[in-house]
């Protein structure tokens, strides 16, 4: 296990790299002068010129990569250019509610999503199976802003039963777990439905249900465990996208998230921040890859993790 945790480890510094050379490429696209920004509207050309220095903009491109880099690897991932606080304050101190919801929409799409993949799998070609299947095809279809805004329209304003912006409290959270979570349990319930009817009609099913072991026992305890690799990794990449896909969300509910202080770090050209808050998801979306590639092992005795 150690081993093929060091193997993952190492193998995820290029991955890492990857993501710092395409985001500082991608923020030097965005238009607008962050001196300008920092310096005023007013400033100067002179105000101007020590503030780039300062900034270390009028250093080649390389070298301003390097200087990036060298900071992330000592912790320091620069300071804000709005609030000139540092990055990595603002960053953690709203990366807190962002990855609540996601690991709470991720729970809500795995327990609704395996019970109905099960339930479809064993009753195939049944009502109840069209019924769950189109309900995850209009699950996948439907936009989370679209739902969102339903769901306020309904519990919000229409009951007064939820709260429409914050974090924090049941009446809070739970609309924003309902909008972010439903594609979700769709995407898992098609895919638990798939590898559920791949592993049913195999020799050691039958030969469990040939020995009398109960329906129940057979479909939780054998088919389902052996059905859930390919369903874990559809779970550890479905928790990466809510990370990303979280911003929407977040927007609808008025959420103080990672997603929604991007956002609003990408329309004041506040580069730092953009910078920060995609490698944070980037790093929390690889070890998310690396837990799912142990519960492998832990599902599958056979697999071999070296």
């Amino acid at each position: 296990m150690l081993k093929f945790l060091t193997k993952r480890l190492i193998q995820t510094i290029p991955v890492l790299i990857g993501v710092t050379i395409l985001t500082f490429s991608m923020v030097l696209l965005i238009p607008g002068d962050p001196a300008q920004i920092m310096a005023g509207e007013s400033a100067s050309p002179e105000q101007l010129e020590l503030v780039r220095e300062r900034l270390g903009l009028n250093d080649p491109i390389p070298v301003q990569y390097l200087d990036y880099i060298g900071g992330v690897v000592r912790g320091d991932l620069g300071n804000s250019i709005r609030s000139g606080r540092a990055v990595s304050t603002e960053v953690f101190g709203r990366l807190a509610p962002t990855v609540e919801l996601a690991f709470y929409s991720t729970l809500l799409s795995v327990f609704i999503g395996i019970i109905a993949g099960v339930v479809s799998a064993v009753r195939r070609y049944s009502i109840s199976d069209t019924l769950i299947m189109f309900a995850a095809l209009f699950g996948l279809s439907m936009p989370n802003f679209w739902l969102g805004l339903m769901l306020i329209q309904w519990f919000v304003i229409g009951t007064g039963w939820f709260q429409a912006s914050g974090w924090g409290t049941p009446q809070q959270m739970i609309l924003p777990v309902l909008t972010l979570g439903t594609a979700g349990s769709a995407i898992i319930a098609r895919m638990t439905r798939s590898s559920m009817l791949e592993v049913i009609d195999q020799d050691y099913i039958q030969t469990a249900r040939a020995k009398g072991v109960s329906e129940r026992v057979v479909i939780y305890r054998h088919a389902l465990k052996n059905a859930m690799v390919p369903v874990v990794t559809v779970v550890g990449l479905q928790f990466g996208s809510l990370l990303g896909g979280a911003v929407l969300t977040e927007t609808v509910f008025a959420i103080n998230g990672l997603g929604r202080l991007i956002i609003n770090a990408i329309r004041a050209r506040d580069f730092p921040i953009v910078q920060g808050g995609v490698l944070v998801f980037a790093f929390l979306f690889v070890f998310v890859n690396i837990i799912v590639d142990v519960l492998y092992r832990f599902l599958n005795k056979r697999i071999d993790l070296n």
